[in-house]
């Protein structure tokens, strides 16, 4: 049995002027599967050798072979380009000779030309290679990493409530919350992360912040950089709006009034109520 979106291991039953022929072993010839010379990538190839060929449809829905190695196979989550949209959804390359399709229905969220994102990679009812954003339930959760492990993630969609979805290594479930994160986040995205704790489902908490006393010594430059480059004032202090800290500094009210008390510790800045200037 032909296994579509896969590699296959069949033998050359025969040869033609524009490639090869494999033995789909159905016991009729005319279901051969075409390898066309240009994906037999120069191998040096004769009737009854057997080769690892990945099967799948060209353009007129035939079987065709390839001995190139996709950049996904069936049954992957892979982070892939997309290269067209079009009416009927975005076309992926997943770098053989034709782009796989992620139908309307399979986008989670809108896909722009050229951008990268998480799909799974399936068998549509038609045969033909699709893929999907919707990759949730094809991750697994995990309680390998131990509490502020640094991981890596891509973020591939948004709970109702604004947290992020992440997966981790491609593979394990992850989530931040939305009072962890200040800055925009989108689909597709690679975050530095750190592991806060695990759920009882196995599920992760990330946060891309840094262990609290590190992240205040980081705020901490950042205010002072930010007050050099403005002669020394700025109209922020500790009275200042949570939505004013999260837009200027992209940390919350907490974080900023620790970093400027640690400032003022040090004798480095003073307060008023028209904002924080150095000394």
């Amino acid at each position: 049995m032909i296994n579509i979106g896969k590699f296959n291991n069949l033998r050359i039953a025969r040869q033609s002027d524009f490639g090869y022929y494999l033995d789909a072993e159905t016991g009729n010839t005319s279901d051969d599967i075409l390898l066309p010379l240009n994906s037999a990538l120069e191998k040096e190839l004769k009737i009854e050798d057997r080769v690892d060929a990945f099967i799948y449809r060209d353009s007129k829905d035939r079987l065709i072979a390839t001995l190139k190695t996709p950049y996904a196979q069936v049954g992957d989550i892979a982070y892939l380009r997309v290269a067209e949209i079009t009416k009927i959804g975005a076309f992926i390359d997943i770098g053989l000779e034709r782009d796989i399709l992620v139908p309307i229905k399979e986008q989670n969220y809108l896909l722009e030309n050229d951008q990268k994102y998480l799909f799974y990679i399936y068998v549509d009812k038609t045969g033909r290679l699709a893929a999907t954003t919707y990759i949730d339930e094809y991750l697994e959760n995990t309680e390998d990493y131990r509490v502020g492990d640094d991981v890596e993630g891509i973020a591939y969609g948004f709970q109702t409530n604004g947290s992020v979805m992440v997966a981790v290594e491609y593979k394990y479930r992850g989530v931040i919350l939305k009072h962890e994160y200040f800055s925009r986040i989108k689909p597709g995205d690679f975050i530095q992360l750190r592991v806060k704790k695990h759920y009882e489902d196995g599920k992760m908490s990330l946060t891309p912040r840094k262990a609290p006393k590190d992240e205040r010594l980081e705020l901490q430059d950042t205010i002072l950089d930010y007050l050099k480059a403005n002669n020394g004032f700025m109209p922020y202090n500790d009275k200042s709006s949570p939505e004013d800290i999260k837009r200027v500094f992209h940390q919350s009210k907490n974080y900023f009034k620790n970093a400027l008390g640690g400032l003022m510790r040090q004798g480095l800045i003073d307060q008023d109520e028209n904002g924080t200037k150095l000394k």
